[in-house]
């Protein structure tokens, strides 16, 4: 049985504050822990009204110290945000405090819009095009000091923490499988090249310190509920922030509605459509039957699965429910396949 993990944007539900929705993250994170999710990964994005995980390092410690086994870690840090420098301090200081459980996933995008990006004083994109050698310096940061050497990381130095590369084209799958890292792609908002990564990861990977074999991880759009009506209903707050991101009027988490057709246009709807295809909403029999065809398709190692939603209560119900799915994966009667989700390899 593949291992399912948890990406969390920390989203603040209209009307409330960036401490409720951090509030909730941790008991998110630790109903999580309780239902045997391996890990729980936190997101930096900057200057959205909705998403408190801004400060992600941060949040990490804070999921981190109220947990006790759960992985934890950054999906991710954008690294041109950032000098690597910092980064590995940052997340020496994390695997100091945690040991044993603490993930680095980077990314190469800023995260943000790119007025923001130049007030987080770092040029995008001359430090996007800097980014496999900024990756390289941070595993050297992370590595055991060589004799003579000057500037080092510390915390950091020598605790080797695990680096993943995120993704939504070939130049992170390409990247990753020069470096021998495992490979996150950003299936649940741009699914496009999806195929293709992981074609070129997988058959281009080259053996590291780090890891012997490939490693994917695929992220999915995932709400389960008890009726597949709820579940619809559950996700149109999801849906509605990523029109409102699109029409560049980006705001807290908006409650569920009704009737998302009277929401959006229709050239919207094929938008969100398009960019949301890896999804799976329903009621367990048909979240079940959709995991089992994709995690069969595509053959993942890991998934993770995400879900921006205003209801808290929707959120903790969708784990739950779907952490029994991958406890008991025989599919419904009648859904036409053997609905068993394959078994794999797990990576720390």
């Amino acid at each position: 049985m593949i291992p399912f993990s948890i990406l969390d944007l920390a989203p603040i539900p209209r009307g409330a504050t960036a401490a409720v929705a951090l509030a909730n993250t941790l008991a998110l994170a630790r109903r999580a822990e309780d239902l045997g999710y391996r890990r729980y990964w936190l997101a930096e994005h900057h200057n959205m009204p909705g998403i408190a995980s801004a400060a992600t390092s941060i949040v990490i410690g804070h999921v981190a110290a109220g947990t006790r086994t759960i992985r934890v870690g950054s999906g991710g840090v954008m690294l041109p945000n950032h000098s690597p420098l910092v980064v590995a301090e940052q997340f020496g200081t994390l695997a100091s405090l945690y040991p044993g459980r603490i993930d680095l996933g980077l990314g190469r995008a800023p995260g943000t819009d790119m007025l923001t990006a130049r007030a987080l004083r770092r040029d995008a994109t001359d430090s996007a095009d800097q980014f496999p050698q900024d990756v390289m310096e941070l595993q050297a940061y992370l590595a055991a000091a060589q004799p003579g050497q000057r500037l080092r990381a510390i915390p950091g130095e020598g605790l080797e923490v695990p680096i993943w590369l995120l993704g939504s084209s070939m130049f992170s799958a390409q990247l990753a499988a020069m470096l021998g890292l495992p490979f996150a792609f950003a299936s649940h908002f741009a699914p496009d090249l999806m195929r293709e990564a992981l074609e070129i990861y997988r058959s281009r990977f080259e053996p590291s310190r780090q890891l012997e074999r490939p490693y994917t991880m695929l992220a999915a759009n995932v709400v389960a509920a008890d009726t597949d009506a709820e579940a619809q209903r559950q996700f149109t707050s999801q849906q509605q922030s990523f029109v409102s991101l699109r029409r560049g009027t980006p705001g807290q988490v908006p409650p569920p509605i009704d009737d998302i057709d009277a929401y959006w246009s229709p050239a919207e709807r094929a938008m969100v459509e398009r960019s949301l295809a890896v999804s799976f909403v329903g009621a367990t029999d048909t979240v079940r039957r959709g995991l089992a065809e994709f995690i069969e398709d595509l053959r993942p190692d890991e998934l993770m699965i995400t879900a921006h939603l205003h209801d808290q209560p929707a959120r903790l119900r969708s784990i739950e429910l779907v952490a029994g799915i991958r406890n008991d994966p025989a599919s419904a009667d009648g859904d036409g396949g053997n609905g068993v989700i394959p078994t794999s390899r797990s990576v720390s």
